[in-house]
């Protein structure tokens, strides 16, 4: 009869190796996942961040994927309006130069992949702005229409102080999301259950769901996954993120070097 001796250690290696193997695999499937924050039509105003710059930024972070601020319901007329003629004019991406100027038109050179996730709607918007006007015309809300105000002159002047404050590599930093968030805390704490689906966790809850779809469908494909919001979401998007064991969340430091 055969020793069982050498097939009992092959045994014991395997279990002894094979976790530390499964974790070194998981690991290398899991997508890097980054967070762009972006100016809006501060692209079209101020040279530090400027179109040139957030074009050379995303050709340098190389993504697969880019989830976009567009939602769902928008991106099929905005992505055939492309297609057929070079431009767009609809009128919810037409609004974001970063898309129109930016994004788009590198999709045809770069082959990503392009997701629409924002939980925007016409009608939340809408809604949105006739209650906070409403709240800052009425007399009896004065002190917590006040109380926002100063929230965001103390963020504004704390961004403004820091002397970066169009530079993209502070603005997509943990520090600059602390000082947004004097302003933005302030004015969810005050206003977000008031207004609904367009209060500020709510907001952001709905384009979570949306990135979370994105994300949940890829998981462990070792793709690049590039998030692109208004510089103010990201570090709502971070805490969330930061709860996912399946992907490794980078900062943009961390895959762009400052030149």
């Amino acid at each position: 009869m055969k020793s069982s001796i050498p097939l009992l250690l092959c045994i014991l290696s395997f279990l002894s190796c094979s976790p530390n193997t499964s974790n070194q695999q998981t690991d290398k499937t899991k997508n890097e996942v980054i967070v762009l924050g972006t100016i809006h039509s501060g692209h079209l105003k101020y040279e530090e961040y400027n179109l040139d710059v957030l074009r050379d930024l995303i050709k340098k972070i190389n993504p697969d994927i880019i989830l976009t601020e567009i939602p769902p319901d928008r991106f099929p007329t905005a992505l055939k309006e492309f297609q057929e003629t070079d431009s767009i004019s609809e009128p919810r991406v037409k609004r974001f130069p970063e898309y129109i100027d930016v994004i788009f038109p590198l999709s045809k050179s770069m082959h990503f992949e392009m997701i629409p996730t924002a939980g925007w709607t016409k009608e939340m918007a809408e809604a949105r702005s006739k209650k906070l006007k409403a709240i800052s015309k009425d007399s009896l809300r004065a002190k917590e229409w006040n109380q926002l105000n100063l929230a965001t002159a103390k963020s504004d002047s704390l961004i403004k102080a820091s002397g970066r404050e169009n530079d993209p590599f502070w603005i997509n930093t943990n520090e600059y999301d602390k000082l947004v968030e004097i302003e933005l805390g302030e004015y969810n704490r005050l206003f977000n259950e008031e207004l609904g689906l367009g209060g500020w966790d709510n907001i952001n809850e709905a384009h979570y769901a949306y990135i979370a779809k994105a994300l949940d469908k890829y998981t462990l494909q070792g793709k690049r996954i590039l998030i692109t919001y208004g510089a103010g979401h990201k570090g709502w998007f971070h805490r969330a993120l930061r709860k996912r064991t399946d992907i490794k969340l980078l900062e943009l430091a961390d895959v762009v070097t400052k030149e």
